[in-house]
Parts: structure tokens; sequence; C-alpha cells
């Protein structure tokens, strides 16, 4: 079992799950995975929206990856277009390596993933393959005539969005990713928020939920960047013996620190680094200076 578009079929399909979808994400940072669940139109990504906005993770849609990889034209979306247009079932693991790539690409550690797991199978898939368990599961609970109205409303030119479509992804949804939420229920790890209510009620109860992040999104995020921009500004100024010290070879590894730094370290290890360039710095530049 696995995913599909529109929720519609349920054929398994046997992959080779040797070609890399168990590669794990590189590094020592602790990934925050946040699974958004709910019926289609119940608000999934009008709330992931804002969530990204105000506590700084990045939404990723299985949906919209998958659309987006038959859309590259590449050998795997032709592949993903062909299982579809068959009536077959796209793996789970198919989905979790195009979610992968994307987690990793995004250069965070925060995520909202949106349409998946849609089943049981997908969950345990996403757990064993990724090694990471959500941290909890947003869960917006909204009445069958709620999402119909709304999902005949919103006229996205999505092919799945006609009545007996939609009809047909509302039972799916009910047998097969009702149970997920029951799991996670069963865990302690379900948030359920009433997903009827307007777009603004909604998101007052999302931000309760996700509280405990914006000061973690502030503090964390803004001290990782203010170490590393503060000390790369202050490194082609810095002065020997009254000498003052700048050049070309200097700007450029300020460049090309400046990227790696923000994107691949923790606070604590871009402080380290930083501590280090310095002292190589204080130790070897008069050396340098004498050659240039």
């Amino acid at each position: 079992m696995g995913t599909t578009l529109n929720g519609t079929v349920d054929v398994p399909v046997v992959v080779d799950e040797s070609k890399d979808a168990g590669e794990n994400f590189p590094g020592d940072k602790k990934i925050t995975v946040v699974f958004v669940l709910g019926g289609p139109g119940s608000g999934k990504g009008t709330q992931c929206a804002n969530i990204v906005k105000h506590f700084g993770f990045t939404h990723l849609s299985a949906g919209d990856l998958l659309r987006a990889e038959i859309k590259s034209g590449s050998e795997n979306g032709t592949m993903i277009q062909n299982m579809i247009k068959e009536g077959k079932i796209v793996p789970s693991e198919v989905t979790i390596k195009l979610l992968q790539r994307a987690m990793r690409e995004s250069g965070n550690d925060k995520f909202l993933i949106d349409g998946f797991p849609r089943n049981e199978e997908n969950r345990a898939a996403f757990e064993n393959v990724t090694k990471i368990e959500p941290e909890f599961v947003l869960f917006l609970d909204c009445s069958e005539e709620e999402m119909e109205q709304r999902i005949l409303g919103r006229n996205q030119g999505r092919d799945d969005d006609n009545i007996e479509t939609i009809r047909k992804r509302f039972k799916v949804f009910m047998e097969s990713s009702l149970p997920v939420v029951e799991y996670y229920n069963s865990k302690g790890k379900l948030r359920k928020v009433d997903g009827g209510k307007s777009v603004e009620e909604v998101f007052e109860a999302v931000k309760e939920i996700f509280s405990p992040y914006s000061a973690q999104a502030n503090t964390v995020g803004n001290s990782k960047v203010s170490t590393v921009k503060g000390f790369l500004r202050w490194w082609p100024d810095f002065r020997i013996d009254g000498s003052h010290v700048a050049c070309r070879w200097f700007r450029t590894a300020r460049r090309i620190l400046s990227r790696i730094l923000t994107k691949a370290m923790s606070p604590k290890a871009t402080y380290i680094f930083v501590v280090c360039i310095a002292v190589f710095a204080y130790v070897y530049m008069p050396t340098i200076e004498g050659y240039m």
C-alpha cells in the first residue's frame, strides 16, 4: 500500500527498495516533524501556510511533491504517472523518498507534512525508513458537508474537484486515514482542532498548540544567524599589531562560510567553529600578511 493523488485506488505494487529509499538525514540535527491530517477541504494547506509564517516550519505536501515530480518529466515522475494511469498505488517508499529529498534540500529542521500518512502502512513505512516519529499530529476535524462545500467553491482547477471524486476521497479518508488518527491519539500525540470554524478562529487554536516553537524560532534561529553574521562582518577588519588585514581571500572565504554555517550547523557547533577560526586567524594571520 502507498499514496495516491486522489486517494481512490488501493492496489499494492512491488518496488525495488534498494534504490536509496532508506536514506537518512545527515548530521546530528534533531528533525522535528508534525503530521497535519484532516479530510479533503478541511483547511490543511491554509493552516500550514499560517504555521510556516509564524513558526518557521517548512511545509511539505505529499500530493504536491508527487504532482511536481510528474511535471518534471523525470524517470521517477514518468513511473509515478504510469502507475496512476494503470490504477496502481504509488508505493510508500517512493513518496517517502520525495519527502526526504525535500527535507534535506530545505535546510530547515522543522517540517509540516500534510497528505501523508494516508494509512497505517504509510505511517509504519515513514517511521521505519526515516527513523523519525512525529512530535505530534495536528488533526483538523471538519464535517463532510463543510468540506464538500469548500472544495466545490475553491475552483482551483484540480481534476479531482468534482462531486463524485470528492465523495470517494471522503470515503477513503474515513476508512484509511482515521485509523492513523486513532493510532496517534492512543499514543497521546494527537492535537485535535475544530476545522469547521473560520480560518482565523482555527488558527487561534493552532497557535496555542505551536506556541512552544515560537520562542525556539526567535531565540535559536536568531542566535545562530547573529553569531555567524556578526563574526563574518568583523572578520575582514581583524587587526593585528595595528595592521589592517582585509584581502580578497578573506572576503571570498567569508561568503563561503556564511552559506555553510547558517545552513549546516547547530548554534553550539557554529560557536565552536567560529572560535577555532578566530584562533587560527590570530596565530597565522601575521604570517599570511607577510606573504601579501
